[in-house]
Formats: structure tokens, C-alpha cells, sequence
């Protein structure tokens, strides 16, 4: 994870690299302002409202202080380093899995291809976490969401949780997909 990713989103060059310290207040802000533009008329007002752009900074800088070397957060930067979108995965509660916990991008760069290199970049580094199998949740009724999962080759599995976002429960939905061998070439949306 070491180097760089480079993509072309539209036509702004973007870099998808770890996370550093200093990304973590913009990876907070970016969050707040992808969930209000995702979830609203999903998740209640207030729920959103809890959690801004200050308290999602606090958030990340307390969680990756504790997970940072079990989890993979990456960001993806524009020329000038702006964070445009991240990604967090990590082990997950489901046994012999590894968990895409979140993937945000700005929400007005939404649309650029800036989710699409994530999903790229997050896909090659699935064989390099050890397991077999990805897994992530996403909100039932979020349709965007779930045709962009689906796309890059993620299936529903069946299994549905109630989950707590903020103040709020959720309803969400598993989704699924096998992750190749380490020596199996993979690209967008699936492998070889």
C-alpha cells in the first residue's frame, strides 16, 4: 500500500493513497457531507444532524488512532491534495471476511469517475488482506448506492441487519463478492 495510484477522473488526475494524519479532518468534513447528500429523505433529519463535519473529524481521528494497523483507510487527492473520496476496509464481524466500511466521495465531484477508481483500488487490494471474501452493508433503500455496488461486481446475499447510524436505526443490506487469489489479476469489477 505503499505507493501511488494514479486514475483519471473526467479530467482531473486524481492520486489514491494511504491516508495520512493530516487527511483526517477533510476524510470527516467529506464524510458529514456524502452521508447528508446520500441519506437524506432515508435516515431522519436529526440523525444526519448529529453527526457534521466536526464531530465525523473527531470520529475518524479517534478510530483510526485504534484501528490504523488492522484497517486500510485511503484517500483519493486531486493535484493540489484535496481529498476528492476515501475508502476504510478492515476485518469484519463476518467470519472469514474482510469489510468495505465505507467509500465517499465529494458529493460534487459525485458522477466523475472518482467512486469508480476507489472501487478499483479497493478490489486490487482485497487479495493483499488475506481473505476470501468481501463483504459490505449499505442502507436498503439506497438505490444509488446499491447500483453502484453492483456494478463493480458486488451481489446481495440475502442477510439484512438493523444498524445504528447516529441516533437512528437502519436497515441495511449485505452484499458480497469472492476476492481472487493474491497471484490472480483483477481488475474493475471483477477478476480474470
Amino acid at each position: 500500500m505503499g505507493h501511488l495510484w494514479e486514475r483519471y477522473a473526467g479530467a482531473v488526475t486524481i492520486h489514491i493513497r494511504p491516508a495520512e494524519p493530516a487527511d483526517l479532518a477533510s476524510v470527516g468534513d467529506l464524510h458529514a457531507r456524502s452521508r447528508l447528500r446520500a441519506y437524506t429523505g432515508i435516515v431522519p433529519a436529526a440523525a444526519l444532524a448529529a453527526g457534521g463535519s466536526a464531530a465525523m473529524a473527531e470520529w475518524w481521528e479517534q478510530r483510526w488512532t485504534y484501528e490504523r494497523t488492522t484497517h486500510r483507510l485511503a484517500v483519493a487527492a486531486d493535484d493540489a491534495d484535496a481529498v476528492l473520496g476515501f475508502t476504510y476496509v478492515g476485518p469484519s464481524e463476518t467470519p472469514g471476511a474482510t469489510e468495505l466500511y465505507a467509500i465517499h466521495v465529494d458529493p460534487d465531484r459525485q458522477g466523475g469517475g472518482i467512486g469508480r477508481a476507489l472501487m478499483a483500488d479497493v478490489i486490487a487490494a482485497l487479495p493483499t488482506l488475506g481473505r476470501r471474501r468481501a463483504v459490505l452493508w449499505v442502507l436498503i433503500e439506497n438505490a444509488a448506492a446499491r447500483r453502484f455496488y453492483e456494478r463493480g461486481g458486488w451481489v446481495a446475499d440475502g442477510a439484512e441487519r438493523s444498524a445504528p447510524l447516529g441516533p437512528a436505526l437502519t436497515r441495511q443490506a449485505r452484499y458480497t463478492r469472492l476476492v481472487p487469489a493474491p497471484d490472480e489479476t483483477n481488475v474493475a469489477g471483477g477478476s480474470r
